[in-house]
């Protein structure tokens, strides 16, 4: 491999933080949610820098946005690097816009150096990480992989009916560009830990072997809405206590897997909701998340078990709608390898760690060797306004990314 090279600190940092000010919060946080007029402006702004880099853009039928650096020979495949921009709505500022800016940095970085890697090297923005405006999460990368088709996508919506395709043409990222043809030599994201393992065992660098593998629900009680004043305790079908007791055993069935398995209920609705009546619906998300395929079917068929206990303990009717499933993945071991060795060499503490949060390279690993390079955030507060990095942790990162994608090329 090359002598060590390391990044531009200042510059980075300058992008990051003019960045979080477009749709930044109050509390320092951001609210940019995807196809937004806020997430048009940050896609213009990214354009705009890579295109001083002297990349050549690229956006596909879900916006997906890719900024070419040409290599000595543009007939290899590329050397895919980037993360997203989209945030949740009380988001941090280094969620998915780190690992996309750190990425144009190296681009920078290589320039600067005057260095011309031998495969191309492409910088890409996906549309839609988060989920959080449209479900499910990850859908662009999962349009572009292959795993779901381009009508599934346009189709999603937000709570107000509009669709991912209606919102992209809105903004002007419904791209034309044709990618039937395009192959990836090595996909790295890099991206903030969203834990507190990194920071407390002060390490540097996380080098991520795989995923843990995701189930997503939409779960519904049905009872019936009656007054809160005249309808006794013992003949009510009260749909929000069908709730409480399926929130109690959804977090059993987590900690029943520990110390792999994590069980949350993020997400609830009730109606009428009113003061004084009784619920006739509750609706709340339910996701699980497990490194094996077989604790993630233990915990599938326990919500099964527990919702049908509830629903005939309360006279409840139900609804399980399953939202997403991703299995456990394992990364590429040559592009873990190189996160190693350069990792080694450039003398930062490190580790090996399944990643928790699912991220866009779960869908990329399907169709290219891929692997992701995590850095610590402070107290592991991530999806929060609070969310932190130091200087120190944001440079190792792209350091890393910016040697790996030079070996690589090589490869």
């Amino acid at each position: 491999m090359n002598d060590k090279l390391y990044i531009n600190s200042e510059r980075l940092q300058s992008w990051l933080t003019d960045f979080a000010k477009i749709g930044g919060t109050p509390k320092g946080g951001v609210n940019r949610l995807t196809l937004t007029d806020l997430d048009k402006q940050a896609r213009d702004w990214f354009v705009v820098l890579a295109k001083k880099a002297g990349c050549s853009i690229k956006i596909d039928a879900m916006g997906n946005i890719f900024a070419r650096r040409s290599g000595e020979d543009d007939s290899l495949n590329p050397i895919l690097i980037g993360s997203h921009i989209d945030s949740q709505p009380l988001g941090g500022k280094y969620d998915g816009i780190y690992g996309v800016l750190a990425a144009l940095e190296a681009v920078y970085s290589l320039n600067d150096h005057k260095i011309k890697t031998d495969r191309p090297i492409d910088i890409v923005s996906w549309t839609n990480e988060e989920g959080s405006r449209f479900a499910p999460a990850m859908i662009g990368s999962a349009v572009f992989s292959g795993l779901t088709s381009l009508q599934e996508g346009w189709a999603c919506t937000d709570i107000s009916g509009k669709t991912i395709g209606e919102e992209l043409k809105r903004i002007g990222y419904a791209g034309k560009d044709n990618f039937l043809s395009y192959r990836i030599h090595a996909s790295l994201e890099l991206h903030i830990e969203q834990g507190p393992i990194l920071e407390n065992n002060n390490e540097l660098i996380g080098i991520v072997t795989g995923a843990l593998g995701q189930k997503w629900y939409d779960v519904e009680f049905i009872g019936m809405a009656l007054h809160a004043g005249t309808t006794p305790m013992d003949v009510r079908q009260d749909a929000l206590i069908g709730l409480a007791e399926a929130v109690i055993e959804i977090n059993t069935i987590g900690k029943n897997e520990y110390p792999d398995g994590r069980a949350t209920v993020g997400m609830v609705k009730n109606t009428p909701n009113s003061r004084n009546v009784i619920s006739d619906k509750a609706l709340f998300s339910v996701e699980f998340r497990h490194p094996s395929q077989e604790g993630l079917d233990r915990m599938d068929q326990q919500l099964s078990k527990k919702i049908k206990q509830i629903a005939e303990k309360l006279n409840l009717k139900f609804n399980i709608t399953p939202i997403l499933s991703l299995s456990p993945l394992h990364f590429d071991d040559t592009c873990i390898e190189v996160v190693r060795q350069v990792s080694q060499k450039l003398n930062y503490p490190h580790r090996t760690m399944v990643s928790g949060a699912g991220h866009d390279s779960c869908n990329i690993s399907k169709i290219a060797p891929t692997s992701m390079i995590f850095i610590p955030c402070v107290k592991g507060v991530s999806h929060n306004e609070e969310e932190e990095i130091k200087p120190e942790w944001m440079s190792a990162g792209a350091n890393v990314l910016l040697n790996a994608v030079i070996d690589l090329s090589k490869r």
